[in-house]
């Protein structure tokens, strides 16, 4: 059976169909084992080919022929085709120089082929298929730019071929690949040899860091084209990077999403790229474009993860070698938004570093680093453009700017001198209000995780960089602080007391947190803040506590608070790396795993969440990649930060401590020992990670999900007792509803919103958002937006509660639910 045949075999069988003179017979055993090897050119087909190859050139042009009479056996398959066409290619090398090739029978066939694996993103090494692509040059035709690009990517694989490597070298011609906007308007820009040169010493930043050579080549091109003319180019391809290929690529079964990817090749010139602008005199837009590459290149893509996390280091590593205080802010922002491992890290080494040289610790780097964006008062600055006046103004979480004619009265849109005779500084304004909404939500972030820093601050410096700092200071006036031990919150110009008292300068600042406190005083800073009308940026007045529960003191030394839920890995994995948590993720393969961990060194604690993977047919209960869809969670526990760690087989089973160097086993911490404002910030975070990734408040799930194995567990969730953050929002919506402009058709009882149609009586959880209707608790899905608003709900005491948003809106939906046009909810009524 020829499928059983070596190649050995069939070298030898060759040398008896060559000895008989039969061509056409040669050609079948040829095909034969071409067929035997699937594409593996191992070194077994070196003798077959020799063979080939040693026949007299008359008897070669024969056989070309007999294997392009017998090529319609390869049928449609583009691999099989591509075999056919490189045996052929191999066997006519040599022959008569590059005539025989430009004669070849099947040289058009050749060139289809190489157009179809053009449409991919690379192929396998082993394939040969770059013998096709080197006839063609060999023929004196030269190579189109979708195939030198996918002989380039393939080139670029960690297994790739001497070869293919030399091929690829000696393709310089487009000198960037097509495919990617980025590219082609860099391409299509770079018109002289100076910018083609520039071009050119991008694609050779093939280390992970820029040496002096590479500088100073570098610094040579700029000195040429003159660094404003780089910076105003190079930034205007920046600015497409990430955009959808022009060319997209077919994607195999087994691939990732390739057309959401960098293309390779392409990505080790973004980083020459980056390299170049941080040699440039500083400029905010260069920070600014630095920052976006780092963001743009850590988006997720299906079966990959992060997108080129090459060009994401790249970003950081220039603006960590620009001194100006816009990359330090830039380094600062993503510092507050980055999890992907490598580059935090490199951002953390960039921060420390800059820390270390200016004698100032690496908290004092990141609030020095925040920037006024031009803003002259707390969250204001106005500026005359002509005869209008641009207000540039913080509205809770995001920069707003309006217009003011000359009569001072406000006027809708951007008056037409304005764009007529003030575009650049338009532009400059349209610029600053991103800038202010991407540095408000890191700064939001970097103030919640402000609890576990244990920080404080000497009163003036902190009034500098906190109340009074042109923007930190929007969030920092909606928070409470104690000032040596006496609480305040800002209202009316002044630091003010429970009795609106003002409150004198101090010595030392901190930021208030409820946990120790009285009920009736947070109940009562809760009344302040709504009597003075202030929206905090983050839960602090409403924050969850968590305390030791009975079951807590029982079990001693762990929580199953937050066990048996579960969660959507990859969600979770992101909330995770957001709240400073450790993690990895759980694979379908033989592979064990520490828990999510945080660690907190101000405490000297590591807090640990145990998770295993969840369900085990591959394709269903995992990614394409392999990678576990979902996750069973379990215990949560403490050990001291420098005790060994913990880890279990990522299918689950025994957590066990892995002990080194003759260690001894460190036990966990009794819970009863943990800090109380420690524990229900930890407790806290998790409540948060099983609130948003648990499968339970997926309003599609009503099935049970996968062969319906969690029907039980989305029941008891979606329609459950409430967890903490679902009491929290209880209680608020107490206060709220009674606000409403449907006030007179909801109620609330228990776990549930009660809202009252025409059609229907409608429950909604307060937990999971998951929807009953009467008259028998019949279940109504309704998917929400992906950012739903508060719609008329006037004042809230805090921003970032997504579910309370779901549920007003579903709400004032239902209350009117005679004016519901959808079809998908129509049909359930």
């Amino acid at each position: 059976m020829s499928f059983l045949r070596t190649p050995r075999s069939h070298a030898d069988r060759l040398s008896n169909r060559i000895a008989d003179g039969d061509i056409g017979r040669v050609a079948d055993e040829a095909l034969r084992a071409l067929d035997s090897s699937r594409g593996a050119w191992s070194t077994g087909w070196e003798r077959v080919l020799d063979q080939l190859r040693a026949l007299p050139a008359e008897q070669r042009r024969e056989l070309l022929h007999a294997l392009a009479d017998r090529f319609h056996r390869a049928g449609d398959d583009t691999e099989a085709r591509c075999r056919h066409l490189v045996l052929c290619t191999l066997v006519a090398e040599g022959l008569d120089g590059a005539e025989s090739l430009a004669d070849d029978p099947l040289a058009a066939e050749r060139r289809k082929a190489l157009d179809d694996l053009a449409r991919r993103q690379s192929f396998w090494y082993a394939a040969r298929f770059e013998v096709l692509g080197r006839a063609e040059p060999a023929a004196g035709r030269s190579l189109p730019a979708p195939v030198v690009a996918v002989i380039r990517r393939a080139a670029v694989d960690a297994y790739r071929a001497d070869e293919l490597v030399e091929l690829a070298r000696q393709l310089t011609d487009p000198v960037l690949n097509v495919g990617e906007p980025w590219a082609e308007q860099a391409l299509s820009d770079a018109t002289t040899p100076e910018w083609h040169a520039l071009l050119a010493h991008a694609v050779t930043a093939t280390a992970s860091k820029p040496t002096a050579k590479w500088d100073k080549q570098a610094r040579a091109l700029l000195d040429t084209l003159g660094t404003d003319r780089v910076r105003e180019t190079v930034l205007s391809w920046l600015a497409l990077v990430g955009r959808p290929r022009t060319l997209p690529l077919e994607r195999q079964e087994w691939e990732p999403d390739i057309n959401n990817a960098y293309d390779p090749y392409n990505a080790t010139a973004l980083r020459g790229l980056a390299w170049l602008l941080s040699l440039l005199p500083p400029h905010p837009g260069t920070a600014r474009a630095l920052g976006a590459l780092v963001e743009t290149s850590l988006k997720k893509v299906a079966g990959l993860g992060p997108r080129n996390p090459k060009a994401a280091n790249a970003g950081v590593i220039a603006l960590a070698r620009i001194d100006s205080e816009a990359a330090l802010a830039e380094l600062a922002r993503l510092a507050t938004r980055v999890t992907y491992k490598n580059t935090a890290k490199l951002l953390d080494g960039a921060l420390e570093a800059r820390a270390t040289a200016l004698g100032l610790s690496r908290e004092e780097i990141e609030e020095l680093a925040v920037p006024a964006y031009g803003l002259t008062d707390i969250g204001h600055a106005g500026h005359r453009l002509g005869e209008t006046t641009a207000l540039l103004e913080v509205r809770g979480s995001r920069a707003v700017l309006s217009w003011r004619n000359a009569a001072g009265k406000p006027v809708k849109t951007v008056p037409a001198a304005v764009k007529r005779d003030h575009q650049d500084e338009l532009k400059d304004l349209k610029t600053a209000v991103k800038d202010i909404d991407k540095m408000l939500s890191a700064q939001s972030e970097r103030l919640d995780r402000q609890f576990l820093a244990r920080r404080s601050w000497p009163y003036a410096i902190w009034r500098e960089r906190y109340l009074d700092h042109p923007l930190v200071g929007t969030l920092a006036r909606r928070l409470l602080w104690t000032v040596d031990g006496r609480t305040a919150g800002y209202a009316d110009g002044e630091l003010r007391t429970l009795s609106d008292d003002p409150l004198p300068p101090g010595n030392r600042v901190e930021l208030w947190h409820p946990v120790g406190r009285e009920p009736a005083e947070i109940v009562a800073w809760r009344d302040w803040l709504e009597r003075h009308g202030v929206t905090q940026p983050f839960k602090q007045a409403h924050r969850e506590i968590y305390l030791l529960t009975d079951a807590e003191r029982a079990t001693g030394t762990y929580s199953n608070r937050f066990a048996a839920h579960i969660l959507r890995q990859h969600q979770f994995h992101s909330l995770a790396a957001i709240r400073g948590w450790h993690n990895k993720l759980r694979l379908c393969v033989d592979d064990s795993a520490p828990p999510a961990t945080r660690e907190l060194p101000q405490w000297g604690l590591r807090a640990e969440y145990w998770i295993e993977g969840e369900g085990e047919e591959y394709g269903v209960d995992t990614t394409d990649s392999g990678s576990f869809l979902r996750l069973r969670t379990d215990q949560v526990r403490f050990y001291p930060i420098d005790a060994p760690q913990n880890s279990a087989h990522c299918y689950g089973g025994e957590y066990s401590m892995w002990l080194r160097d003759g260690r001894d086993p460190v036990a966990p911490i009794p819970l009863q020992d943990v800090p109380p404002l420690v524990l229900s910030e930890v407790l806290r975070d998790i409540d948060l990670f099983v609130g948003v990734a648990s499968v339970g408040n997926d309003p599609t799930w009503q099935d049970g999900g996968p062969g319906g194995r969690f029907r039980e567990y989305w029941t008891s969730y979606g329609f459950g007792e409430l967890n903490q953050s679902a009491e929290t929002r209880r209680l608020l919506l107490e206060r709220l509803v009674p606000r409403l402009a449907i006030a007179d058709r909801c109620t609330l009882e228990g776990r549930f919103l009660h809202v009252r149609g025409d059609r229907h009586t409608y429950k909604i959880h307060l937990g999971s958002g998951n929807i009953l209707m009467s008259p028998n608790d019949q279940y109504l899905c309704i998917v929400p937006k992906s950012a739903p608003t508060t719609p008329g709900t006037g004042y809230l005491p805090y921003e970032g509660d997504r579910m309370l948003a779901v549920i007003l809106s579903k709400a004032m939906m239902l209350a009117a639910d005679t004016k519901i046009t959808d079809p998908s909810i129509l049909s359930q009524l």
